[in-house]
């Protein structure tokens, strides 16, 4: 159940967080190095609401083994996210 709850908290903070880069035009890095546009923050936030309501139902089920799947496999969405764009960040 740890899982379930760590993966829902850290799928909605993603959530936010893209949501909230897709309401600002991006810098350069994000914007022109790694191509990722207003509509690739809002499918990542898409994709991490998706992966909170996983994991809230795997919480109220108490599906132990599906919320570690789960947590591994959206790890590396959340990371391939992360990397996608905040490499530049710090040049900028």
């Amino acid at each position: 159940m740890l899982y379930s709850a760590a993966g829902t908290i850290i799928a909605l903070i993603v959530a936010i967080a893209a949501w909230r880069c897709s309401r600002a035009p991006g810098g350069f890095y994000d914007r022109d190095v790694y191509g990722m546009s207003e509509s690739s923050h809002r499918r990542y936030a898409l994709v991490s609401v998706g992966f909170a309501i996983y994991f809230g139902i795997a919480f109220a089920l108490r599906l132990d083994a599906a919320g570690i799947a789960g947590l591994a496999l959206y790890a590396l969405v959340a990371i391939f996210y992360a990397t996608s764009f905040l490499r530049g960040a710090s040049d900028e």
